[in-house]
């Protein structure tokens, strides 16, 4: 692989999509290609956090937000300071965090996206929703305490 003061080295930070069926196998297919685009991009700081988030979104998606015979989008965009998920489903329901006290086994995978992501929430779409978060590229940054989700709308 080429490095920043290498002639060959290409960083083309074009956005990055893709569609994935509600399959068990698009989780580790939206890793696969998270990864991928990090390392075209150069990015390794971070990286196990921007895929370990990425496969808690696409399960969300497929657990709670992909009606059947839908599917998830999943796109990733890079700028010079920030790197952006977004996992567009046609689900109705919204994210919410399951609380200290439940006694659920599952249900934990926002807790770890808001812990590891510098921001993450929830816009609207028509039909479903988007559920993003965004992580700083720079080595100082620092993670964000667990919250609720900002919503927006577009």
């Amino acid at each position: 692989m080429a490095t920043e003061g290498d002639p060959r080295h290409v960083n083309d930070e074009t956005p990055r999509e893709r569609f994935y069926r509600r399959e068990r196998q698009s989780v580790p297919a939206a890793r696969a290609f998270v990864s991928a685009a990090l390392a075209d991009w150069g990015i390794g700081v971070r990286a196990y956090e921007i895929t370990l988030c990425v496969s808690e979104l696409a399960t969300n998606a497929l657990l709670h937000g992909v009606p059947a015979g839908r599917g998830f989008r999943l796109c990733l965009s890079h700028g010079s300071d920030v790197l952006r998920v977004e996992v567009h489903d046609s689900g109705d329901g919204w994210p919410r965090f399951v609380g200290e006290g439940d006694a659920d086994e599952s249900g934990r995978g926002l807790l770890l996206v808001a812990a590891l992501a510098d921001k993450w929430g929830v816009m609207e779409r028509d039909p479903g929703k988007i559920v993003w978060c965004e992580f700083a590229q720079e080595s100082s940054s620092t993670s964000a305490s667990v919250a609720e989700p900002s919503r927006t709308s577009r």
